[in-house]
């Protein structure tokens, strides 16, 4: 995603840059581009400044790479989950494979947000950028996630306006990148030249602190609001008439995390209202809510009313501490513009991978569970040391063996990472070849293709899994062809 965000045109222009050593100058032509160059030497007759050596431009491949390969991930666990649930989302408490995927995006954000503002020339104008930036993502995830495309398989579009979403994973994005942006602008001492640990603490003290306050915020919420008691109104089909039907939730309580009484939807349903929120919430696959759980299926006799109640899993509160992965990646981004030497990189980015799991693990015994859908402080920790630890492993082997012949599709998958995301992952491709089809919307040629791999494999699900690898190499392989045409969709 991105989906998240890459460089914009202005962004991408050379930033000048001292390292530790005052002899190397580091331009970043955009957030993923690191370039050395040797400083302009002059003639002490004549001072006519020398030719510049020409070096070639050092994208940060590594990033892009690990861009893609969430992108990849997102398309597979969105398509294969039904066939494989251990895939899916985890119904409410734990972690499975798909739960790493938003943390991901937030991370790769983080990390690009450290390269592209190691330099502010003008606040103003970087924060009019970063505003308007913000703005449009969050649009094209209103559009994309609103309601309007209804996916594939279903051949209409359009949306009520008193029952679109608001959130959704590129408003979700939006938010992360526009809290750090700001922060890196306003809250960083570009001054302080850091030579040292100290200086390194004296010029990212302050935004350090904003991190911790919106963490702070955001487990007070969830703690300690008092949760009241609610209700909610669905509609049952009752032979050719729909019946609505007023559920009451019973709360009254405080610091709860189970799935009816949380902080996190409390405050969903009290500002953005029950039609404006994700209408099929996370836990539709909770024990409580399924007979096949994890997997979706039919309500058991005695499930509880509120498993038909909305639930935004990316919410308001939820996304503060979503944030926070970004300010993770941002300090991984901060080492790769303060420190030139891989092994000092690789070192310090394990330290803090490591640390970060540690801290995740520790929490999860103390009683802070691993949840997506509330994105806890132990999720958050836990992800973003996984995060971490991906982009550890993908710079040393791409970035510092070189070894990138087999990341390649990846790579291009990356650095077009938001067309692919509303094409793939939002179905709005899937949907347009669906149009067309043989007498019938069922005969069409993705729906075909899909039966005929099945077949072929005589297995629904491993024939299911077998589509949708092709698919993402498709993906993988159009990303290419915009690459070598030199095209890339920047918001």
């Amino acid at each position: 995603m991105s989906s998240e965000v890459d460089g914009a045109e202005e962004e991408r222009r050379a930033l000048l840059e001292h390292d530790f050593d005052s002899s190397t100058v580091v331009v970043h032509q955009n957030e993923d581009a690191i370039l050395p160059l040797l400083p302009n030497h002059t003639d002490s007759d004549t001072q006519t400044p020398l030719p510049s050596l020409s070096v070639p431009n050092q994208r940060l491949a590594s990033l892009d790479v690990f861009r893609g390969l969430t992108v990849a991930l997102m398309i597979l666990v969105d398509n294969v989950g039904r066939a494989f649930p251990s895939l899916n989302h985890s119904p409410w408490f734990g972690v499975t494979l798909a739960d790493f995927v938003m943390p991901f995006f937030l991370f790769v954000v983080g990390v690009s947000i450290g390269l592209v503002f190691k330099k502010v020339s003008s606040k103003p104008n970087a924060t009019k950028k970063v505003l308007l930036r913000t703005i449009k993502l969050f649009l094209l995830g209103l559009l994309l996630q609103g309601g309007y495309f209804h996916g594939r398989g279903k051949l209409t579009y359009g949306i009520d306006l008193s029952k679109i979403r608001w959130l959704g994973v590129l408003q979700r994005i939006s938010i992360g990148y526009f809290l750090v942006s700001i922060s890196e602008i306003w809250l960083v001492k570009h001054n302080i030249m850091v030579d040292s640990l100290s200086t390194f603490m004296r010029k990212y003290s302050i935004q350090w602190m904003f991190s911790i306050l919106l963490c702070s915020v955001y487990l007070c919420l969830l703690y300690g609001l008092y949760v009241p008691n609610w209700k909610f109104k669905h509609s049952k089909l009752l032979w050719s008439n729909h019946l609505s039907i007023i559920q009451n939730v019973h709360c009254e309580v405080m610091g709860s995390l189970e799935p009816p009484c949380n902080a996190v939807g409390f405050i969903d349903r009290l500002i953005l209202g029950e039609d404006h929120m994700y209408q099929r919430p996370v836990y539709i696959r909770t024990k409580e809510c399924s007979v096949n759980s994890p997997d979706y299926g039919p309500l058991p006799p005695d499930s509880p009313g509120w498993c038909l109640a909305p639930f935004d899993p990316e919410g308001i509160l939820s996304s503060l501490m979503a944030a926070i992965t970004c300010f993770m990646g941002l300090q991984y981004g901060h080492i790769v513009v303060l420190l030139q030497d891989h092994k000092q990189r690789v070192f310090l980015w394990s330290v803090f991978s490591f640390s970060l799991l540690l801290i995740g693990y520790i929490l999860e015994i103390l009683g802070i569970p691993l949840s997506k859908a509330l994105y806890t402080l132990s999720y958050m920790c836990i992800t973003a040391g996984a995060s971490g630890l991906g982009l550890t492993t993908l710079y040393y082997i791409v970035d510092i063996e070189h070894f990138r012949k087999p990341t390649v599709l990846l790579q291009w998958m990356g650095m077009n990472a938001l067309v692919v995301y509303a094409l793939a992952a939002c179905d709005i491709f899937p949907a347009v070849i669906q149009g067309f089809y043989w007498h019938s919307p069922e005969n069409n040629l993705v729906d075909a293709s899909e039966a005929l791999i099945q077949t072929i494999f005589h297995s629904e699900k491993w024939g299911t899994l077998v589509f949708v690898i092709i698919e993402i190499l498709f993906w993988c392989l159009f990303a290419g062809f915009l690459h070598k045409k030199g095209i890339y969709i920047k918001l």
